[in-house]
């Protein structure tokens, strides 16, 4: 099977409202739907969706890394491109050769007749642990958060360090005293925090039902990171500090945090966040994935690399209700489980249009 064409397609969908973080925010979500075609008529997707503020490439490199990758890859067998990728960690353009790589891997499952979690692992499982994704928890209604608990959610994600800590710790008190028994609180900083700021924040959760704590500190050190966490009875994470500031090899020869948050866009793709979060567990080091208010189809890919991973957490990816408009159908919600069908490949339909088995 060769690649035919390679289509990209740019979109722009905007959000219900502005996803804010420590970090910056964003209430349009920009990138481009990618469509590999087979000379045997199979259609592959990909998503290329770059958001430098999490560690991406910019918009314009990600345009022109996936021109230049496309363009390299079309009359080649489908194996042959997925080899031709190369190293993501040389590649420079992380959320572009996501894109291809998952489209690519989506043809290759398609031919084996297998969805893309069972192609990834064969003892994947077929449907993912999600958390709720509600923002900042001052701007945060009780009637929203009663509404997630509802629906079966035992997580819920708040974006914190956007306002002075008293306010958002007082706010997460009463957030606490609202949950059922057995939901816990996961909090993302997203390095906004200096030393003493983020030890006195721990310090204070200790009454708080947190989950885990994302990204702390704003000069993520080693050292810095085991103390904080040693002051901890729930895990810290990392997440857009791997491999911006801590490498690979320093983060897993002695693991200063107990949680790595994995999003393929950043990593190059599927199969280098798979490798990563194997070697991460082998070390002690649970893995998370995540969306940054990815499009369905990015959401899907990301989907199927939880269900590989199958470890049990509560993954963040009940995001696509933040986009007023989409590409196409996320994957089902119900009970706090993302549901994964056993069609052969992504399984990604976009809006309007039809995909061969």
């Amino acid at each position: 099977m060769k690649i035919a064409a390679a289509l990209p397609r740019a979109y722009r969908l905007p959000l219900r409202g502005r996803w804010a973080t420590a970090a910056g925010g964003f209430s349009i979500r920009q990138g481009w739907l990618l469509r590999l075609e087979s000379d045997d008529g199979r259609h592959g997707y990909g998503d290329c969706a770059p958001l430098p503020m999490t560690g991406t490439e910019s918009l314009a490199e990600a345009e022109n890394a996936l021109r230049v990758q496309t363009r390299r890859i079309v009359g080649m067998r489908v194996e042959e491109a997925l080899a031709a990728l190369g190293d993501p960690a040389a590649a420079g353009a992380p959320a572009a050769r996501c894109a291809v790589e998952c489209a690519l891997l989506d043809l290759l499952a398609q031919t084996l007749h297998l969805p893309l979690h069972r192609y990834l692992a064969a003892d994947a499982a077929g449907g993912v642990r999600v958390n709720a994704a509600l923002g900042n928890p001052l701007q945060t209604a009780d009637d929203a958060i009663l509404a997630a608990c509802a629906q079966g959610v035992d997580v819920l994600k708040f974006k914190v360090a956007t306002a002075p800590p008293d306010g958002e710790l007082a706010r997460l008190r009463d957030i606490a005293a609202l949950l059922p028994p057995g939901t816990s609180l996961r909090l993302d900083a997203n390095r906004a925090w200096r030393g003493d700021d983020a030890t006195r924040f721990v310090d204070r959760c200790v009454a708080l039902p947190v989950d885990m704590l994302e990204e702390p500190l704003a000069d993520p050190g080693p050292a810095a990171l085991s103390r904080l966490q040693a002051r901890c009875a729930f895990p810290l994470a990392l997440d857009e500090s791997v491999p911006g500031r801590i490498s690979v090899d320093t983060l897993l020869a002695a693991p200063p945090v107990r949680r790595l948050v994995l999003k393929p866009p950043r990593l190059g793709g599927l199969l280098p966040a798979l490798a990563l979060a194997r070697r991460a567990r082998a070390a002690g080091i649970e893995s998370v994935v995540t969306s940054s208010v990815d499009s369905a189809c990015g959401v899907m890919a990301a989907a199927h690399l939880a269900a590989a991973l199958d470890n049990g957490l509560a993954h963040g990816l009940a995001t696509s209700a933040w986009l007023a408009e989409d590409l196409g159908a996320a994957p089902e919600i119900g009970g706090g489980w993302m549901k994964l069908s056993d069609t052969p490949g992504l399984g990604f339909t976009p809006a309007g249009g039809r995909q061969r088995q």
